[in-house]
């Protein structure tokens, strides 16, 4: 592996794919955080076991584990295998990698392509999102580690991006030029402060080889990472973006998504495509942390509490999509299979898995947050 300090992917030709386009794997990171993971991760890892079964289905998965956890993932993991009679039609390649917590989407490596299949990684600088301003811990010096400690051990070059903060969560692509962000997130004063709004825009162009961004005003109402993209908009084909929607104007996501759609609703993409926005509702009833699941949690000094009644950022959005299918997150809830099926139709030929969600959201994210996909290259995957 190659540390790249000069130079940009832009520069060398590279550019972030499509989430849509074939890919090789996806990358997972088991849970233990007691201050995100309720009754010792015992739900949350069931949840987590089904995504990687889902997906191992019609792709690789790489499972990032601590020291003295492999076993017990391995069991659960097989044991939800059985249970669901998923197909192990491809492997769970498990790598010892420590992380403060889960969220590969956030702490990953970023991957850009070129023309000759070549993959290279991206590390952005992790900051808890927000840092000492309004970060959710108080130490992610591992989390901050994970891109390059991954691409070390995959054998992927790796673009250096520090000291610039990013999430993989904040940006989505149509793998055609466009960026999708919002200015809640990537504005927000614990990320890059000392940066204009233009600047950030230059920088992601530079590195994900972005022709154009498109900023929306909002994400996810009470959403903890600032409001990230992949929670309230995204790409589900060229010139075509999902938006979270509700039509209860007094729902306090209906002013939001409605900023949103006021932009999209103008916009073109970096081809000249006029956006066609579908709208997914949100969740009928609010999705709320319950006084059982509050006193679950062991929380650090310095890390964010959490409090009975709480309004969870619940969104159909956060959806994966895999080689083969579309996994799409479900709350018990009214719209449940009504997102499934705005969501499903968007992707014919792919399977879709819906994946009862809540054990996993309220640790603070979704589906779309505990995965990060490799897309497809050469053939080479170095030590993994």
């Amino acid at each position: 592996m190659k540390i790249l300090k000069e130079g940009c992917p832009s520069q060398d030709g590279f550019h972030m794919p499509a989430e849509y386009e074939p890919h090789k794997g996806t990358i997972l990171i088991w849970p233990k955080r007691p201050g995100s993971w309720i009754y010792g991760a015992k739900k949350a890892r069931e949840a987590f076991a089904d995504v990687i079964c889902a997906t191992a289905e019609s792709e690789t998965v790489y499972l990032l584990v601590e020291a003295g956890e492999l076993d017990h993932a391995q069991m659960i993991i097989e044991a939800v295998r059985k249970e669901k009679n998923y197909q192990k039609n491809y492997p769970v390649h498990y790598m010892e990698i420590a992380s403060d917590d889960a969220w590969a989407r956030d702490v990953g490596p970023t991957f850009v392509v070129n023309g000759q299949g070549q993959v290279r990684g991206i590390d952005w600088c992790f900051n808890a999102w927000g840092g000492i301003c309004d970060g959710l811990y108080a130490d992610w010096e591992k989390d901050d580690k994970v891109a390059s400690s991954f691409c070390r051990k995959a054998g992927y070059d790796l673009y250096d991006a520090h000291p610039f903060v990013l999430e993989g969560g904040a940006i989505h692509t149509d793998g055609e030029g466009t960026i999708l962000v919002t200015e809640s997130c990537l504005l927000s004063k614990g990320r890059n402060p000392e940066l204009s709004k233009e600047k950030i825009g230059q920088k992601l162009m530079d590195y994900l080889g972005a022709e154009k961004i498109i900023w929306i005003p909002y994400g996810i109402y009470n959403d903890e990472t600032n409001g990230h993209i992949d929670n309230v908009c995204a790409f589900t084909a060229p010139g075509h973006v999902v938006l979270a929607w509700t039509e209860d104007s007094k729902d306090p996501q209906y002013p939001l998504s409605s900023a949103d759609l006021a932009i999209l609703e103008k916009e073109t993409d970096a081809r000249g495509r006029k956006l066609i926005v579908h709208k997914v509702p949100v969740p009928g009833k609010p999705v709320c942390i319950t006084e059982y699941e509050l006193a679950g949690f062991s929380f650090e000094e310095g890390e964010e509490q959490r409090k009975a009644g709480e309004r969870l950022a619940a969104s159909y959005v956060n959806f994966y999509i895999t080689n083969g299918g579309v996994l799409i997150p479900q709350f018990e809830d009214e719209m449940d299979a009504e997102a499934v099926n705005i969501i499903g139709g968007l992707f014919p030929g792919r399977k879709v898995y819906p994946v009862y969600a809540r054990d996993i959201i309220v640790g603070g994210g979704n589906i779309h947050c505990i995965t990060q996909q490799i897309p497809a290259d050469s053939g080479r995957m170095g030590g993994a």
